[in-house]
């Protein structure tokens, strides 16, 4: 579907979101003759929508396409409020030739924090204090006062997240490596990034590692954040022949997804120790269910995918400004921020 396609003139607007007037605002000023209608907020993929809002529609700004996704007849592009994109997978995209951009950027402010939260958290040894603290036991112990200036941080993948946390992490003194599929990092001149973050010009790592070096990679890192993408490629990436690549007193914080490692591979790293702990905001099953092993893992720290979610106070706030600047690219026939490629869309 070519840019010219689109009555940017014309153009209607279905939102499927929480839309507050600054934001509706902000997209009349972007493009002021849009028609604009608006949708329950869809988050259940089995959620349906009334098919008359969606007739008609060029663009639809949303979190998960409704069910009967079938019943838009001349729909154009998607902007997803997610990074994530495999809510589209399944859907006729490329065959109806719909455009579709995502939400990167957006989180990776919030979740770089929560990352670096953890890793400061293991380098405390704040399991062990905070057991100090509830049973009232005064331990100074060296293994306390660790510093993370010299340590060396690695990020399998160099996506936005990874871009901001390696930022912070610059600024506490430590090494950033990367792996990247070609080992060479980018500019992403095409892609959303709050002013004043990231690693837009892809300039921050000290070292860069293409895949046949993973062993060297991985085999000198003090810490592994996962920050690829899940795929059809990246499902199960991560075994036990990577995992025991790793020190013993290496820490996994995972932010991405949980399946990129396998969950019986995950489950025996950590019962076996292969490596000193993780931390993960990304599960096997939503809700984790309360008899599962990785519940009872002492060397395992899990929060409920809170680290960059739409709960967020700012997440409205940019998923807007990416959608508001995409409608004024397209208005002036531009390339979009955040498009999804043909390989992407087809899941590679």
């Amino acid at each position: 579907m070519k840019i010219t396609d689109v009555k940017t003139d014309l153009l209607t607007i279905l939102i499927s979101l929480k839309a507050e007037e600054k934001h509706l605002s902000r997209i009349r000023q972007a493009c002021p003759n849009a028609r604009l209608r608006t949708a329950p907020w869809i988050n259940q993929a089995d959620q349906r929508m009334e098919a008359d809002l969606m007739k008609g529609v060029d663009a639809l700004l949303c979190e998960l396409p409704p069910a009967n996704f079938d019943d838009f007849d001349q729909l154009k592009w998607i902007q997803l409020c997610s990074a994530g994109y495999s809510q589209v997978l399944n859907l006729p995209i490329l065959q109806r030739g719909i455009r579709v951009t995502n939400g990167l950027g957006n989180f990776d402010a919030p979740i770089a924090q929560w990352c670096i939260m953890m890793m400061l958290m293991w380098h405390r040894e704040m399991l062990e204090q905070l057991k100090n603290q509830k049973n009232h036991v005064w331990n100074p112990d060296g293994k306390f006062q660790g510093d993370l200036f010299g340590a060396t941080v690695g990020f399998w993948g160099y996506g936005g997240i990874a871009r901001e946390t390696a930022r912070l992490c610059k600024s506490l003194h430590t090494n950033v490596w990367t792996m990247t599929r070609d080992g060479k990092t980018k500019s992403r001149p095409l892609t959303y990034c709050v002013s004043g973050t990231g690693d837009p010009n892809g300039n921050l790592p000290d070292r860069v590692f293409a895949p046949s070096q993973v062993q060297e990679f991985l085999s000198g890192l003090d810490y592994l954040f996962i920050t690829m993408p899940q795929t059809t490629a990246t499902i199960g990436m991560i075994g036990e022949r990577e995992l025991k690549m790793l020190k013993p007193s290496a820490v996994i914080i995972n932010p991405a997804r949980a399946p990129i490692i396998p969950q019986e591979v995950f489950v025996r790293c950590l019962r076996e120790r292969w490596i000193r702990g993780a931390s993960l905001d990304v599960h096997y099953a939503y809700p984790l269910p309360p008899e599962h092993p990785l519940w009872g893992m002492p060397n395992l720290i899990m929060t409920p995918h809170i680290s960059g979610s739409a709960e967020s106070p700012r997440f409205l706030d940019r998923i807007y400004d990416i959608f508001s600047q995409n409608i004024e690219r397209l208005v002036a026939a531009k390339p979009l921020l955040n498009e999804l490629t043909t390989e992407q869309l087809q899941g590679r």
